[in-house]
């Protein structure tokens, strides 16, 4: 499969071009960034979502058999840069995979989308998830795309265990990035998992036994 990675030198994106390696093409806003994608084994393409075109973005992915959101503001931006990358970027994505023909969309967002940020949170937060919420309503209202949206807990970066728990509704928790990166391979390798959000912590489930599932 060729899988297109938008974000391709986060954290996530970078372990999840690891077990693709030929076959993903990240995409990188910074060329400095272009050799970390390329010691996995991945491909990589400059292309900073803020600024390029539909057509320009449909070109890359034209012929992939999917494309995965995995970009990101990143810690230290603005609430401005939440809503560009996070909403923006994603919808972009969106679109020039509807224009070139890919069918399958895979978003990582964030648990906490899709309900009103804490009260206690920062406006930076709120922005955030406000974004990420945007993003995902967006998503929703496409018939041209078999999308998936994966909602992570905490982030961590311990290793792996390859047990989780993914379902529509979890209690909040920690989760490898190692563990979400194989979870979108799995569900890369499972359609029946189209039009579904799914949040994924720790848990007692085998990965492996992920892939293929309706």
């Amino acid at each position: 499969m060729r899988i297109i990675i938008a974000g391709g030198h986060g954290k996530i994106a970078l372990r999840l071009a690891e077990r693709l390696r030929s076959g993903a093409v990240g995409l990188v806003r910074n060329p400095a960034h272009v050799a970390d994608v390329e010691a996995t084994g991945a491909e990589a393409v400059v292309c900073d979502l803020e600024k390029a075109s539909v057509d320009e973005v449909a070109e890359i992915v034209r012929g992939a058999d999917a494309v995965v959101f995995a970009a990101g503001a990143g810690p230290g931006s603005g609430a401005a840069r939440k809503d560009t990358v996070d909403r923006a970027a994603s919808v972009l994505l969106a679109d020039a995979a509807e224009r070139a023909g890919v069918g399958r969309f895979i978003q990582i967002s964030s648990m906490g989308a899709g309900k009103p940020p804490a009260p206690d949170r920062d406006e930076v937060w709120a922005a955030y998830i406000d974004a990420k919420t945007a993003a995902e309503e967006d998503l929703r209202r496409r018939d041209g795309l078999a999308w998936t949206i994966l909602r992570p807990g905490r982030l961590t970066d311990e290793p792996g265990t390859g047990l989780v728990l993914l379902a529509p509704e979890v209690p909040p928790g920690p989760v490898p990035r190692d563990d979400v990166a194989e979870v979108i391979v799995a569900l890369l390798n499972s359609p029946g998992t189209a039009g579904r959000t799914l949040e994924l912590v720790s848990g007692e489930t085998p990965i492996r036994s992920l892939a293929g599932r309706e």
